[in-house]
């Protein structure tokens, strides 16, 4: 999974990790940490930052063929990006509004 996937499912699912799985993932996906970096930050080895990784990867992508949030999001923005090239000021304030909420 590339990082940029993983920060995508992390943003809609990361709530749903537990505390020691949501570190590891911060640390890895979005701050870009090496395996070893973070091993010798939380005092676990390699191995187990590793496992908890793709342990990680493979919960976020079940959550998403189930619910499907990320899908979903991304249409709406396609959807608000025809919506704003109609370039109407009142549409596209409701718009901004409608994407500040998400």
């Amino acid at each position: 999974m590339d990082k940029f996937t993983a920060n995508d499912l992390l943003d809609q699912y990361e709530p749903l990790l537990t505390d020691n799985q949501q570190k590891i993932c911060q640390l890895y996906f979005r701050e870009d940490f090496s395996l070893m970096e973070i091993s010798e930050l939380l005092n676990i080895t390699r191995s187990a930052v590793f496992d908890t990784i793709k342990r990680c990867e493979k919960i976020l992508n079940q959550y998403e063929e189930k619910i499907g949030l990320c899908k979903k999001s991304h249409k709406r923005h396609i959807l608000y990006q025809k919506i704003k090239a109609y370039n109407i000021a009142d549409i596209n304030d409701i718009v901004k509004e409608l994407i500040d909420t998400e």
